[in-house]
């Protein structure tokens, strides 16, 4: 089992900036792959960045490729998202995810989620 914590979401006004961390749990954090989703009201949970264990490979959803950068410190056990330039659509709660499979961009590549952060963003 890994166990995801997910922080450092909050209010912040468009055009701001926010770092998002995931901690998780385990002594083999390098073998998983991490994403970030998404989900406003209403809507679906959607894909937002993803990362191999090495740091080697990362995608991004087309909606915040540019001024996002999904990183991660394997030393620590955390997976960062930093956002840029956000817009009041980048408004969700944003969830952290882990797979020891392949890194993906859907809600089934993933085995293991944290609870969520709340991500507002003001006009």
């Amino acid at each position: 089992q890994v166990q995801l914590v997910e922080s450092g979401g909050g209010l912040v006004q468009a055009g701001g900036s926010l770092r998002l961390s995931c901690a998780a749990s385990g002594r083999t954090f390098s073998s998983y792959a991490m994403g970030w989703f998404r989900q406003a009201p209403g809507k679906e949970r959607e894909f937002v960045a993803a990362i191999s264990g090495s740091s080697i490979t990362t995608y991004y959803a087309s909606s915040v490729k540019g001024r996002s950068t999904i990183s991660r410190d394997n030393a620590k056990n955390t997976v960062y998202l930093q956002m840029n330039s956000l817009k009041p659509e980048d408004t969700a709660v944003y969830y952290c995810a882990a797979t020891i499979k392949r890194v993906g961009s859907r809600r089934w590549d993933y085995d293991y989620w944290g609870r969520g952060t709340q991500v507002t963003v003001s006009s």
